[in-house]
C-alpha cells in the first residue's frame, strides 16, 4: 500500500486563532464545537468546520460568515474524514480548549495556535488522514535567565500566576 503525503497550509489572517482536531459523531459534532466556543467566551467571532466521512461533506457553523467559509475551505483542502477546524477572533485557544476537550465527540486536539500552521496530510486508497501539524517555527536556542524572568513577568502581567 502506498501513502502520498502533502502539506496543506492553513489560510488565515495573522490575528486569527485556529484549533485543529479529530472527532466523531459527525452529524452533531460541528454544532457541539460551535456551541462550546460560544459558551466559552463572550464576543468571540468563530467559524467551525467538520468533515463527515459519510456523506463526504464539509459541514460548518459560524457567527461570522467569513470565518465559517474560511474554516470550511481550509478543511476541504485537508480532506481528512472526522477532522475539525475552528478559526476564531476575540479569544485565545486557552479560552476555548477546556470546553472543546470536554465534548464526548472530540477524540484529539492537534493544534491550538495563532502561528502559521501547515497540516501534513496522508492519502491512501481509502481516503485522507491528518498525519501531523507543523505549528510555527522551530526553536533555535534555550532560554537564558533574563528571558525566563521576562517570560514570567509577562505571565503575571497577563493575570496568570506561577506555582
Amino acid at each position: 500500500m502506498q501513502v502520498d503525503v502533502e502539506v496543506v497550509k492553513i489560510d488565515k489572517k495573522p490575528s486569527q486563532q485556529v484549533v485543529i482536531g479529530m472527532g466523531n459523531f459527525s452529524i452533531k459534532m460541528v454544532d457541539d464545537v460551535y456551541r462550546a466556543c460560544l459558551d466559552s467566551v463572550q464576543g468571540i467571532k468563530v467559524g467551525v468546520a467538520f468533515n463527515e466521512a459519510v456523506p463526504k461533506l464539509t459541514r460548518y457553523a459560524c457567527n461570522d460568515e467569513s470565518l465559517g467559509q474560511r474554516a470550511a475551505e481550509n478543511l476541504m483542502r485537508i480532506g481528512a474524514g472526522h477532522a475539525f477546524l475552528i478559526i476564531f477572533e476575540n479569544a485565545y485557544p486557552i479560552n476555548v480548549l477546556n470546553e472543546i476537550k470536554k465534548l464526548p465527540g472530540v477524540c484529539s486536539i492537534l493544534a491550538a495556535t495563532a502561528n502559521n500552521v501547515e497540516v501534513l496530510v496522508g492519502k491512501t486508497q481509502l481516503g485522507k488522514s491528518i498525519i501531523g501539524v507543523v505549528d510555527g517555527k522551530s526553536a533555535e536556542n534555550i532560554e537564558n535567565e533574563a528571558q525566563r524572568t521576562e517570560r514570567r513577568e509577562l505571565v503575571k502581567k497577563l493575570g496568570y500566576t506561577l506555582g
